[in-house]
């Protein structure tokens, strides 16, 4: 009669989970979904700059190939004006995606593959989203600067 495998006693089960974390440890822990960070308290990170200003931001480890990265962005309306800009994604200093923001009032989405084997040899890559305001108001709003441009990354996959 064969013999039914008993469980595994608690001292078995714990040495394989323990070989399992030391190869997590050797490994490196690796996920899909990469976070970005805000360079602002406001839940939506604003800027009235007329110059490119990070909003949003995330240092990686370019493992994968690439980056799939969506973002949304919008300019606010100060008094009957709308505002416009611009955005852009830098990966390290060079710019890998970039878009316009109409001044109407809606909002504009933006999405990329963006390549990382240029990167791949670097330890630590930083990831910015910026925005800049191009047209509008250019006093009052938000900051007392004039319109404004809002962005946020709407999702960031590695691949």
């Amino acid at each position: 009669m064969a013999q039914q495998p008993g469980t595994p006693s608690f001292l078995e089960r714990l040495s394989v989970l323990e070989e399992q974390v030391a190869l997590l440890r050797r490994t490196g822990w690796e996920r899909a979904e990469l976070p970005f960070y805000p360079t602002s308290l406001t839940t939506l990170p604003y800027t009235d700059a007329t110059t490119f200003a990070t909003t949003w931001e995330t240092i990686l480890t370019p493992r994968t190939a690439t980056l799939s990265l969506g973002i949304v962005a919008i300019g606010d309306v100060v008094g009957t004006t709308n505002t416009g800009g611009g955005w852009q994604v830098l990966a390290g200093t060079d710019v890998v995606m970039s878009g316009s923001v109409p001044p109407s009032f809606s909002f504009q989405f933006g999405a990329a593959v963006i390549s990382l084997a240029p990167y791949q040899q670097l330890t630590e890559l930083k990831i910015q989203i910026q925005a800049r305001r191009t047209s509008g108001a250019t006093t009052g709003g938000r900051f007392g600067a004039g319109g404004s441009i809002g962005i946020a990354p709407r999702y960031a996959r590695l691949l």
